[in-house]
């Protein structure tokens, strides 16, 4: 009716309509995750020394660390609960625009610097039981002996880390809370290379097939690859940036010698911006090989049709002769007439075949 007003099919606000007006810093879940049961696990050890502990919700978490000796790792599991978070911003003294971006789950790779901590927001990918590519947020914060990871699932790619961390001779435990936000990074960024290698083999997959036997459902895969390949560009992308930036920092809690490691993370990073963009352009040449096949493919279809057709148009034309209803037709009347008209018929058939075949057309 005219002058109604025209009603959205989808109810549900987006992330910017929910945010829209809310004052910066404020701390709120807009992931879909929520259903997540909560965790809090706290790894504190020293070179000689490790133990891990879960804290309970209601604890008052800043109590387990007072050992200024030791290093803590604080893990988080699950975001939506905005009152936790606020709680444990305030004991770790962490800023609220920090606290609002660890809770974003669409908020983009970023580091930040603070007085007293760093601040950075990753995304973390891995393949699940299906072998299918999984994103996760995930923020970690480097203070002074403490490095705090937000998550919103438990699975993760920390496994190796935790496992080096329980090992007696075990580098992480002989450096400082720096060198565990690297191996943090560097877990990450393995994986990355993992979601690339699950990648390649499918794009070397797919153009084997185009190539051998095109069909339709090979347009629909090569696009859903090329968006699989953007989706992971846009969440990794960035990490050669935020790595170099950690090893730009003159901040007071990266040490020279983690900044040896950060640089060999950079190269892993650089590495894999590379392959990204090798990637994208192969998704996109991949679908102009499938254009392409799929074109020659018609084209012979056609050529097949054509030549069909070009054989036939002669003997049509026979049949269409003495197909008319004149009286003085003396063929007609030809005690053999029917069987010199396909004989005729027959020569012009073979006449071409032998023709197209000379001409290479067959």
């Amino acid at each position: 009716m005219k002058g109604q007003p025209i009603k959205s099919k989808s109810t549900k606000k987006t992330r910017s309509a929910q945010k829209s007006g809310k004052a910066p810093g404020t701390i709120k879940y807009y992931g879909n995750k929520a259903h997540i049961e909560k965790s809090l696990s706290l790894f504190s050890y020293t070179i000689d020394t490790f133990l891990l502990k879960k804290i309970s919700l209601s604890e008052e978490v800043i109590s387990h660390f007072s050992n200024k000796n030791q290093t803590y790792w604080l893990n988080i599991i699950g975001l939506n609960d905005e009152d936790l978070i606020k709680k444990l911003g305030t004991a770790f003294n962490l800023n609220a625009l920090s606290l609002e971006d660890a809770v974003d789950t669409e908020q983009r790779p970023k580091i930040d610097d603070f007085d007293h901590y760093i601040f950075g927001v990753f995304k973390m990918v891995y393949l699940d039981k299906n072998q299918e590519i999984k994103y996760e947020h995930v923020a970690l914060v480097l203070l002074e002996n403490t490095v705090v990871v937000f998550q919103e699932l438990e699975d993760d790619v920390y496994d190796g880390v935790r496992t080096r961390l329980s090992l007696e001779e075990s580098r992480i435990r002989a450096r400082g809370a720096d060198y565990l936000f690297f191996a943090l990074l560097d877990a990450m960024v393995d994986h990355y290379f993992i979601a690339l290698e699950h990648l390649g083999s499918k794009l070397e997959e797919l153009e084997n097939s185009v190539y051998e036997n095109p069909n339709q459902s090979h347009g629909i895969e090569i696009q859903q690859l090329k968006k699989e390949i953007l989706k992971l560009r846009q969440h990794i992308y960035p990490t050669k940036d935020l790595v170099q930036r950690l090893l730009d920092s003159k901040h007071p809690l990266i040490s020279a010698e983690t900044k040896v490691f950060l640089r060999d993370l950079l190269d892993h990073a650089t590495e894999i911006n590379e392959t990204l963009q090798l990637y994208k352009e192969l998704s996109i040449n991949l679908m102009e090989l499938y254009m392409s096949t799929m074109s020659n493919k018609m084209n012979e279809v056609m050529k097949v049709l054509t030549i069909m057709a070009s054989i036939f148009i002669p003997l049509t034309f026979i049949a269409g002769v003495y197909g008319m209803n004149f009286v003085d037709m003396p063929e007609l009347h030809w005690k053999f007439g029917y069987g010199y008209v396909l004989i005729l018929m027959g020569m012009c058939f073979i006449g071409m075949l032998f023709y197209f075949s000379k001409k290479k057309w067959l």
